[in-house]
């Protein structure tokens, strides 16, 4: 009895972390909705002044530019380690390397085909920061540009990552103290980013100013076509494609599936992380039936590899930058940008604002004079990376469903009653230590059952 109130005090503490980093997040969001339609008045108002401030707009693409090189790096290395890793567990590590590889692909196209077919950007004329600064280039703004360091050849950076990636892989456990090291650093690199992220509301603020000084309402028409367009590729990505494929495989509805993580749904909305609903996600795929060794491979390499809603981001994105330059792709570089994004998109998992840093580092590999119109898309990215985070874990959901029913390690009785909500999720499973501790108490017949099942 003494032993009781510990965990449950222990509980509220851990919960109570990731409320303030809840809150943090979300006056990022209010701060940058708030620059984006002052500097959208601004243009409007005083276009004058508006096209004046591009250089805040610049001064932020630079810092983006800068970290581009260590999380390719970075994460490049750790997701060929994960691979090697993942495919040493056999037939679920196969199979869930190959559904995510093929979904990321298919997602990528989606967003190439959307982007040929609605033109985003068209009719916008971006110019380079360099020649819409008019003749007003000072020696104090300069200096400041130049405190910046220069970014870093990305393609080099992705070769050498790739080829130190097979390198620790084939060392065994000899590289384990390396990759250790790699991932200390990758977390520093995560925070530099995020430090970074901050000093979005006022990049966005020069940017949308600028771009709205120089076109008016047509820059305004042009990112609302986009994030509409996006909103709308995404919902009809989960509903048509995700939903046909577990619908087909498994019999299980879709929209039951969103309702059962209706709870993680707020909590990435609020945070515009997919990472802050894992360990939630662990428990409830369990408590649906999926053995837990399916779950440990599946939900945690589907974090780094299987995103669905960075893919399509990624690509409709670069088609915009482009249009909007006056300089579009031709299908062979959409195509080499294509193969480049299914990569790259691997650094882009768990931390707000990568997805930001990858469409960078796509750019600037395969037409860096397209770098320079980047401004725009920060003004606009917060409003997108909710429906990324959030496509970006409903397709590890039905990853993880898929999975469990092609390795017959789940039990569809218990899925069914899970999502039908006759059998509802214990919340209290989470107290102690998010899920670990306490979900198997709650739980535990049922791996037994579905391993009987499975066998």
């Amino acid at each position: 009895m003494a032993m009781t109130p510990q965990p449950r005090t222990s509980g509220a503490s851990s919960n109570a972390s990731p409320q303030r980093k809840k809150d943090r997040t979300h006056w990022l969001y209010i701060m940058v909705i708030v620059a984006v339609v002052l500097g959208a008045a601004i243009g409007l108002i005083f276009p004058e002044a508006g096209v004046a401030l591009k250089p805040l707009g610049t001064a932020f693409v630079a810092l983006i530019k800068m970290i581009i090189a260590p999380v390719i790096f970075c994460t490049i290395v750790l997701g060929v380690g994960s691979v090697a890793r993942a495919a040493t567990v056999g037939k679920v590590g196969g199979l869930a390397m190959l559904y995510f590889l093929v979904m990321a692909t298919f997602a990528l196209v989606i967003g190439l085909v959307v982007g040929n077919i609605v033109h985003p950007g068209s009719g916008l004329h971006l110019e380079p920061y360099k020649e819409a600064a008019g003749g007003e280039s000072n020696a104090t703004v300069d200096f400041l540009m130049s405190l910046i360091p220069g970014d870093i050849p990305v393609l080099p950076t992705l070769v050498l990552a790739l080829l130190v990636g097979f390198a620790l892989q084939s060392m065994g456990k000899a590289g384990e103290p390396v990759v250790n090291g790699i991932r200390h650093i990758q977390a520093v690199v995560f925070k530099l980013m995020m430090m970074i992220m901050w000093a979005a509301p006022v990049g966005a603020f020069g940017a949308i100013a600028a771009v709205v000084g120089n076109t008016g309402w047509a820059a305004i028409g042009s990112m609302a076509i986009l994030m509409g367009a996006f909103y709308l590729t995404c919902a009809l990505f989960i509903v048509v494609v995700l939903g046909g494929i577990l619908k087909l495989v498994t019999g299980l509805n879709i929209f039951m599936l969103m309702k059962y993580l209706a709870r993680e749904y707020l909590l990435i909305f609020s945070t515009s992380s997919s990472e802050s609903a894992l360990p939630r996600l662990i428990a409830k795929m369990e408590h649906a039936g999926v053995s837990k060794p399916v779950v440990g491979i599946t939900v945690p390499t589907g974090y780094s590899f299987n995103l669905d809603g960075t893919a399509i981001y990624l690509t409709m994105a670069s088609l915009f930058v482009s249009t909007a330059m006056g300089m579009p792709m031709n299908l062979g570089e959409q195509v080499s940008l294509l193969v480049f994004m299914i990569i790259a998109s691997k650094g882009a998992a768990g931390v707000t604002g990568a997805g930001l840093a990858t469409l960078a580092a796509g750019l600037q590999a395969h037409r860096p004079e397209l770098l320079e119109g980047m401004g725009v898309i920060v003004g606009i990215d917060k409003f997108m990376s909710e429906c990324r985070a959030l496509t970006n874990f409903t397709g590890n959901a039905v990853a993880t469903l898929l999975i469990g029913r092609w390795t017959h390690e789940i039990d569809m009785q218990q899925a069914r009653a899970a999502l039908s909500g006759t059998s509802p999720f214990d919340e209290l499973a989470l107290e102690p230590d998010a899920h670990t501790s306490t979900a198997p108490k709650s739980g535990e017949p049922e791996p037994e059952k579905e391993l009987e099942a499975a066998r």
